[in-house]
């Protein structure tokens, strides 16, 4: 056993004796066994968890939030999280870290082949949770959705069926300002003007274009003009500065349906075919696109989200980075009738409607049962973020 980990394992014995002894401790308590992650059979012995060193203040407001100091066993499910899963996430991170979390990155790839217990230790030895609340004293109960990443079928030229086009970023656009409008695209003859020669591809379905366009990022298998396929991804490259609007709640406020989730806009669509554009043209922001190789590598991860790196599913989360800033671990915590989540993530996205203090989108994947999780996903959350304790 190396050094490091003996002396990780020396240091999470002191502190789990100085907690018996009431000492107040910020460093790593002890942790029932376990092994890759998964909770042993045998009985869990008593675990110690450090309690809230008072010496801790809440940090200055972020954004909407503020966060206020917690302790270890304040974390629901903390001792059963398969930790390996989110490292692999996290060391994605460390692609691109924020100065906050730079330092610690080397001892991340470390402990990369470390066990969940040496994991869970250093966790607790060199970071401190606070639980984000709300500035506004607002309700400590949260919002969690879900987003994916798609997979279709288009073609490079239009025909055939395949007429819905994907955008690449017009020269005309300025990030910041309104553009054009989806209807205007579509009716506006100085728009289409604009968009002449800027398609990069054509879906068959108008509807799986405005998904993608929702997603943000596509898995594409492509033919082109010589009948070759080959598999592509659509990262996200601007929008039309045009603010989005969601065309199930519109469907909703009319009294049109009751299951806002793709599946059932779609059936109301079969039974509306003729209102397809009324629908398509209430949301007026459209996405533009960047076309990117996938390969069998780059098919084992997501897109790259806005921190710039990989997003890794079931382990990185959208957030508002006025609040939580990119790259910061955080424990997630839901229960609801879709899923029920606690366990670590990484903070490495965002989104238009992803605002507020507690307020996340969790990355599931790719293809349909990704699709089918995120289009019914929405229930209570509450986060806490591990911060890097100060040295000292």
């Amino acid at each position: 056993m190396s050094a490091q980990r003996l002396c990780l394992r020396w240091r999470c014995l002191k502190g789990a004796l100085a907690t018996l002894l009431s000492t107040v401790l910020l460093g790593c308590g002890s942790s029932v066994p376990l092994t890759a992650g998964v909770p042993a059979s045998a009985p869990a012995a008593v675990t110690v968890a450090p309690q809230v060193d008072t010496a801790i203040a809440v940090l200055p407001a972020r954004g909407k939030s503020r966060w206020m100091p917690a302790a270890w066993s304040d974390l629901p499910g903390f001792e059963q999280d398969a930790l390996f899963e989110a490292w692999n996430a996290w060391l994605k991170s460390c692609e691109r870290p924020g100065a906050a979390f730079a330092a610690l990155c080397p001892e991340l790839r470390q402990l990369s082949i470390g066990d969940a217990s040496e994991q869970r230790a250093w966790m607790q030895e060199r970071l401190q949770p606070f639980r984000v609340e709300p500035i506004d004293n607002g309700s400590d109960n949260g919002l969690l959705t879900a987003y994916f990443e798609p997979e279709f079928v288009a073609r490079r030229e239009p025909g055939g069926g395949f007429e819905s086009p994907l955008y690449k970023l017009p020269a005309a656009v300025v990030p910041g300002k309104p553009w054009f409008s989806r209807r205007d695209m579509d009716t506006v003859a100085a728009a289409q003007v604009a968009l002449r020669g800027q398609a990069l591809l054509y879906l068959a379905d108008p509807v799986d274009a405005l998904l993608l366009q929702i997603q943000g990022s596509g898995r594409l298998r492509v033919t082109e003009p010589d009948g070759h396929t080959r598999r592509v991804r659509l990262a996200f490259a601007g929008h039309n500065g045009q603010p989005y609007q969601s065309v199930g709640r519109w469907l909703l406020e009319r009294g049109e349906l009751r299951d806002a989730s793709w599946p059932g806009i779609r059936a109301w669509l079969a039974q509306n075919p003729q209102r397809l554009q009324e629908l398509l043209w209430q949301n007026p922001r459209v996405v533009f696109f960047k076309e990117e190789p996938l390969s069998d590598f780059d098919a084992g991860f997501g897109p790259r989200g806005a921190q710039g790196v990989p997003l890794t599913p079931g382990r990185s989360i959208a957030v508002d980075p006025e609040s939580i800033p990119y790259g910061t671990p955080v424990w997630l915590s839901s229960q609801g009738a879709s899923v029920s989540l606690n366990r670590l993530v990484l903070a490495q996205d965002t989104g238009s409607a992803i605002t507020g203090a507690l307020r996340a989108d969790y990355f599931v994947g790719w293809g349909v049962a990704a699709g089918e999780l995120a289009g019914r996903l929405k229930q209570p959350l509450r986060m806490w973020v591990l911060w890097p304790k100060p040295t000292r």
